[in-house]
């Protein structure tokens, strides 16, 4: 793909971007989101070492609890890219009342799906497990945590939307801080908590669980404090408001329902990809569950750029400037390129030695090495899909595209061949691994095709 160069001469980041204020505003968004999401990859790494010291059955037990968990927090961060879409735009144009409406609305709607995630977890916790395993151990271990677990959701649905306000005000920084306070919590409470130190009972992997949670309410209090302060240094009286006009409701679906239809498909696909690990043997599963932090470490480091690409590109689309818009997403595009390839490399170097930071057996040890080299091969190919349909494409409200792009490639593409591999060619989790990666790629072609077409480019 070609890049404009840009008329704006500059050094260091400035000139790379070739927008003083581009820059400024990516900065005060990107960076603070990569770090946090850096931040609690690596707390997710001294997590699992530390439960890696419980043996295989533990590292796969809270991999399938907390992949199911998972899917929660992938349809809770629809709603927070709807309200994202909106908010970035709407307070482009200047509107606060427009944003605020949709703030609430979005908060409404995530307290309501954290409310039958929580059912669910909580009551049906061991058929869940089942369908990832027919291992009694690790679905046992896996129903403790996630009937645990479950209690963060609540907490979790009110704190996103108010961190998604927080970053369209360009004020990334005070989620950040909560989250550094929250992981620190987190981990000393691991510590304690799934070992039995300072005079605590030895809980495992509950511990884990309930450190989780505890966090998690922390992580809350905190976001909604440094909004309340952010509200007032702004002036800006924020109410809870539903009030929208059949127009606004419409709009709203458009971009909602597609979203939520889009991450809850591509989480379920996700989860049908570990319950083909699972089944395949609990070694191929620990290993798998072993590359998890890694392969969030990585995404997280860039994932900066596509919350940036969501809000900034709205904002261009919100005063209709869509040269700007299409400017800066190819920008953003060579950015993560750029650094995916360096990251990738750098796993190559560093992942055996990653390894062997685990109590497992060399098998499984080997195996994570492995499927650490897939994911370097595939991971350029992944950030682009991250940035370009996780957050360009979705700042113009056309979020059917992106559904139909994920059901292509998840459904269409992943998922048959993840079966195919695992139970007819009965191939080792490594290649099958590789093979339902593919569909990445697949995602990615489709996605170009249509950010060249501009079709995605409107104002709400």
């Amino acid at each position: 793909m070609g890049f404009r160069s840009s008329s704006v001469s500059g050094g260091g980041i400035t000139g790379f971007f070739g927008d003083r204020a581009f820059a400024r505003s990516l900065m005060h968004i990107a960076l603070p989101v990569t770090l946090q999401s850096m931040l609690r990859a690596s707390f997710s790494i001294i997590d699992q070492v530390m439960i890696g010291q419980l043996g295989s059955a533990s590292i796969s037990g809270i991999g399938l609890g907390g992949k199911f968990a998972s899917i929660h927090n992938v349809v809770l961060s629809a709603v927070t890219a709807a309200g994202a879409i909106l908010i970035s735009q709407y307070l482009g144009q200047g509107s606060r009342k427009n944003a605020a409406r949709s703030y609430s609305v979005n908060l409404l709607v995530s307290l309501a799906i954290a409310a039958v995630f929580t059912l669910v977890s909580t009551r049906f916790a061991e058929p869940i497990l089942g369908l990832y395993t027919q291992d009694d151990a690790t679905r046992a271990l896996g129903q403790t945590y996630l009937q645990t677990y479950a209690w963060s959701f609540f907490p979790a649905a009110l704190s996103g939307m108010a961190e998604t306000l927080l970053c369209c005000m360009e004020a990334a920084v005070f989620p950040l801080i909560a989250s550094m306070t929250s992981l620190c919590i987190n981990t000393g409470l691991n510590y304690l908590l799934i070992f039995g130190h300072g005079g605590l009972p030895a809980l495992g992997v509950q511990g884990a669980a309930v450190a989780s949670v505890a966090a998690q309410v922390v992580s809350c209090l905190l976001v909604y404090l440094f909004l309340a302060v952010r509200l007032r240094k702004k002036q800006w009286r924020l109410r809870f408001t539903l009030g929208f006009t059949r127009p606004e409701l419409l709009t709203y679906a458009k971009i909602l329902l597609p979203l939520l239809a889009s991450e809850f498909l591509w989480s379920l696909g996700e989860n049908v990809y570990s319950a083909i690990y699972g089944n395949i043997g609990t070694q191929a599963c620990a290993a798998m569950t072993m590359t998890t932090p890694i392969q969030c470490l990585m995404v997280g480091a860039l994932s900066g750029l596509s919350k940036a690409a969501a809000i900034l590109i709205g904002k261009s689309l919100g005063t209709q400037e869509y040269d700007r818009a299409y400017r800066d997403a190819q920008r953003l595009m060579r950015c993560g390129l750029a650094a995916s390839l360096v990251l990738s490399a750098l796993l190559l170097v560093f992942g055996r030695l990653y390894t062997t930071i685990y109590r497992v057996e060399p098998e499984v040890r080997a195996t994570a090495y492995l499927l650490l080299v897939v994911f370097a091969v595939i991971s350029p190919v992944k950030v682009q899909n991250m940035i370009l349909g996780g957050g360009i494409l979705k700042s113009g409200g056309k979020t059917n595209y992106t559904l139909a792009i994920d059901l292509i490639g998840t459904w269409g593409f992943g998922v048959p061949l993840g079966f195919l591999a695992a139970f007819v060619l009965k191939l080792p989790v490594a290649p099958v691994y590789f093979l339902l990666s593919l569909e990445e790629c697949v995602r990615l072609a489709l996605s170009l095709r249509l950010f060249k077409k501009r079709s995605w480019m409107q104002q709400l």
